[in-house]
């Protein structure tokens, strides 16, 4: 009997986001290329012998109850399969919060993954998809990993083969920003067609491994809002690629800016500007990592 697992929720960007229009249902279409990092939150779950779930994080401004997305992902498992003995959950955050990396939905994706395990469910990857999506659109995307084209409102989703490897340059702002409004002001705008990436082209690029054309295919159009409202964005960027990156870009509805490095020594000059230099000030949060390119458990 399992009553112990430790678990890695990895973030993710987004290399290319085009939104292509509002449902019916409110959501919105959208043709993406998601890619994991190697930045995660550590998550570890306990069984205890009270019923209930009970969650403790390391952020105090964070829930510790039912408005936690982990804390939804186990409850929607325990209440379907009727588990009666409690969980407790322990959730240390690294990914920065409210930043379009995913975070929340990468820690729910790796509750589902871990009470399938360690209540022996025997969901499969599809089922446990088919259920994580009923609580967020990047769930599925989280609980696969890897490189992959979203479609759909993101529930939709094709391997592609592994980026190749590089030096991944992260960049918060102290700014946080609402997805929800992002999309209502997006929904406002009309816009010209050279504004959407060209996802056919770059998934043709990550099949070729061609790396630089990929970065030169970047395009994400919620940063035509988020942007606007936020010069910032734009600033860290700039020092990024003052500093050596092949592109950089803000991430999902932002404000985290990323960008990409072939040379690790560039890379490294650039955090350490944006950490502790005269680019400092830009940025809160700040991390240098790489691609993650191993699917969860061989999902």
């Amino acid at each position: 009997m399992i009553t112990h697992l430790r678990l890695k929720a990895y973030g993710k960007i987004n290399l290319a986001l085009d939104v292509l229009g509002k449902r019916e249902d409110g959501y919105h279409e959208v043709r993406m290329i998601m890619q994991t990092v190697g930045l995660h939150d550590s998550i570890d779950l306990y069984r205890i012998g009270e019923p209930g779930i009970r969650i403790e994080t390391n952020l105090f401004y964070l829930p510790n109850n039912e408005q936690n997305l982990a804390y939804k992902a186990a409850s929607l498992l325990m209440e379907e399969f009727g588990i009666r003995q409690g969980i407790a959950i322990s959730l240390r955050k690294f990914i920065p919060v409210s930043a379009g990396m995913a975070g929340g939905s990468a820690d729910a994706a790796s509750v589902l993954f871990g009470i399938n395990k360690m209540f022996g469910l025997g969901l499969s990857a599809h089922e446990l998809m088919e259920r994580g999506v009923r609580l967020g659109a990047d769930i599925p995307y989280c609980l696969m990993r890897g490189t992959a084209l979203s479609e759909g409102i993101g529930e939709r989703l094709s391997p592609l083969p592994p980026m190749p490897q590089c030096q991944v340059l992260i960049a918060k702002p102290g700014i946080s920003v609402s997805t929800k409004a992002v999309y209502e002001r997006l929904d406002t705008m009309k816009l010209e067609a050279s504004a959407h990436p060209d996802i056919d082209g770059m998934v043709d690029a990550i099949r070729r491994g061609a790396l630089l054309e990929v970065a030169g295919k970047f395009g994400n159009v919620l940063e035509l809002v988020t942007g606007k409202g936020y010069p910032v964005i734009a600033q860290i960027e700039q020092v990024m690629k003052d500093y050596g990156a092949i592109n950089a870009m803000m991430s999902g509805s932002g404000p985290t800016v990323f960008g990409l490095f072939t040379s690790p020594q560039a890379a490294q000059a650039a955090y350490q500007a944006l950490r502790f230099g005269k680019a400092s000030e830009l940025a809160k949060q700040v991390y240098l990592t790489n691609f993650f390119n191993v699917r969860q458990n061989g999902l």
